[in-house]
């Protein structure tokens, strides 16, 4: 598909983060990059292609976006004692980025949930708070916005054909899905 559209090709950037069912060498997290071997032909097809951890933090101009893919509201849920009240919000998505953002941690799940590497637990830390905050999960694609701090979930684009436009110079999240 990118490669039948030149332009797409030559002038934009690519970015592939692992997610929860990828290739790698464990489950902890952060997850490091594909390995090598699984990335090599997909580069040739693709020079502007970057590989990156997860989660990772791009500066893009003056903005930091973080990417996380996990299944992270899932989790939350099945891992949650107490049900939150509906006093603040009844959406679990809004739930789950204040309890992050609240928390400054992408993933504040016990670790036996989700182990984590403590030599790199810093790169799950939301310090400093980031512009932007996009959460890749199987539920549902919402855009919350909450303490100035852009957060939304694209979607499955494999499971739905969902995905999200979004526009660093304004902080607009456009939800979108193809048809059919």
């Amino acid at each position: 598909m990118i490669a039948a559209r030149s332009r797409l090709k030559e002038h934009s950037r690519f970015l592939f983060i692992p997610g929860p069912d990828d290739a790698g060498p464990s489950k902890a997290l952060p997850r490091c990059a594909l390995p090598t071997y699984l990335i090599e032909e997909l580069q040739k097809h693709i020079p502007n292609a970057i590989f990156v951890s997860n989660p990772c933090r791009v500066k893009f101009y003056t903005q930091e976006i973080v990417f996380f893919r996990q299944d992270l509201l899932y989790r939350m849920r099945r891992s949650c004692l107490i049900p939150p009240t509906t006093e603040e919000t009844s959406d679990p998505f809004e739930h789950l980025v204040a309890t992050i953002t609240h928390q400054s941690h992408l993933c504040p799940l016990p670790l036996t949930v989700q182990p984590i590497i403590w030599n790199y637990d810093h790169c799950l830390r939301l310090y400093p708070t980031p512009h932007t905050i996009v959460l890749g999960d199987k539920s549902e694609q919402k855009a919350f916005k909450y303490t100035g701090i852009t957060c939304f979930n694209p979607g499955s684009f494999a499971n739905d054909s969902t995905f999200a436009a979004y526009r660093p110079c304004t902080k607009e999240v456009e939800l979108s899905a193809l048809e059919g």
